[in-house]
């Protein structure tokens, strides 16, 4: 199979599926434990009375932000419960961070996840950016049912055999 990023092309096997095609969990037993960090981010796209609403605190179910904060981390800490050949891992760090855009109203969420292991957490930190939109959808369908949450990508991993991959384009966002 030929996976492109950027301009390069890279030979690449599906992990997941074993010599026959059938779906199979990746022995990472023998790896080396690697200090390893992933970096996800998606976007809210609401009506910017909707964010206005979220950033004043006037939500009657309560702090929004606080709430997705807590529900991203919590799914980070569950993915191998929710995605059914990931490996459950012991989490070093879980963290959420927002970024409004008020004037298009659009929420930018970024989950940065760490571990010391075998294996590396993409999926944790896609998986905590995801929750924590689907509960900025929950808490506030009340008032906006035409959100769109979007963008959900991967934009940096560092750490085991494949060192570090960056998305092209993204900015360093530092912490607030």
């Amino acid at each position: 199979m030929l996976c492109r990023q950027g301009t390069s092309e890279v030979d690449q096997a599906l992990t997941h599926l074993d010599s026959r095609g059938q779906a199979r969990m990746v022995d990472v037993g023998g790896k080396p434990v690697t200090e390893r960090q992933a970096i996800a981010r998606g976007r809210v796209v609401m009506s910017p009375s909707t964010l206005h609403l979220i950033l004043e605190g006037g939500s009657s179910k309560g702090d929004v932000l606080a709430v997705a904060r807590v529900a991203g981390i919590m799914a980070a800490k569950r993915t191998g419960e929710l995605i059914p050949l990931c490996h459950p891992l012991n989490l070093t760090y879980a963290g959420i961070d927002f970024r409004p855009h008020p004037d298009e109203g659009i929420l930018e969420i970024e989950a940065r996840v760490k571990t010391s292991g075998q294996t590396g957490v993409e999926m944790e930190a896609l998986t905590a950016v995801s929750v924590a939109a689907l509960t900025i959808y929950d808490m506030c369908k009340a008032v906006d049912r035409g959100m769109v949450i979007t963008d959900i990508r991967l934009v940096e991993k560092s750490g085991g055999r494949s060192g570090v991959w960056q998305r092209e384009g993204e900015e360093r966002w530092e912490p607030r």
